[in-house]
């Protein structure tokens, strides 16, 4: 029997005991020695494809090192500015809203006060004159001038009170009022 042929396309091997080189590599650098980008250069692409040229590799930061982003001056005035504006814009809105007589706080309060005003021409006291509607199928007390053709009742006396009756002898007409934010009452109203 003979001997098999030796292996093709391998190097030879080291006596034991040396340094092997590795497999049909390129030699390495010593540590910490500047390497060459793997892969090496790119690969032309096929005929009619964009190409892209070709440049240095990018760079990473060394470990324990962070890059710092480059900032423009221009870029925090104008994050200044912006800022600045929205805080303005939104004092402007504010002082305005508190200080114009056309605006907004004025106009809530000129509101109340009408509404307030309305309301105490339904709420008489003793010694007004009213007139009485039924909008809606409930008695609606009107303040209205005792010399007015159009004065009913004039109030004679205020009940506080659930249930209070007003002396039918004396008076011509009663309204009970109940209300949420108030306490009960009865208005007694003689004619006119």
């Amino acid at each position: 029997m003979s001997a098999p042929p030796p292996y093709q396309n391998h190097p030879p091997q080291q006596p034991y005991g040396q340094p092997q080189q590795p497999y049909a590599g390129p030699p390495q650098q010593p540590y910490g020695q500047p390497q060459q980008p793997y892969g090496g250069p790119p690969q032309q692409p096929y005929a009619g494809a964009p190409q892209q040229p070709y440049g240095p590799p990018h760079q990473q930061p060394a470990p324990g090192q962070q890059r710092q982003p480059q900032r423009s001056p221009l870029r925090g005035l104008i994050t200044a500015v912006i800022i600045l504006a929205v805080f303005g814009g939104g004092a402007w809105y504010v002082w305005d809203y508190n200080t114009n007589p056309n605006g907004g706080k004025a106009k809530k309060e000129a509101a109340r006060a009408e509404r307030n005003a309305e309301a105490k021409t339904h709420d008489p006291h003793v010694g007004d004159c009213v007139k009485v509607d039924h909008p809606n199928g409930e008695p609606l007390p009107t303040i209205v001038d005792c010399t007015s053709p159009s004065a009913q009742y004039k109030m004679g006396a205020r009940l506080i009170g659930a249930n209070k009756q007003c002396d039918r002898s004396s008076y011509d007409y009663s309204l009970s009022v109940t209300g949420r934010r108030m306490a009960d009452y009865t208005m007694c109203f003689t004619k006119v």
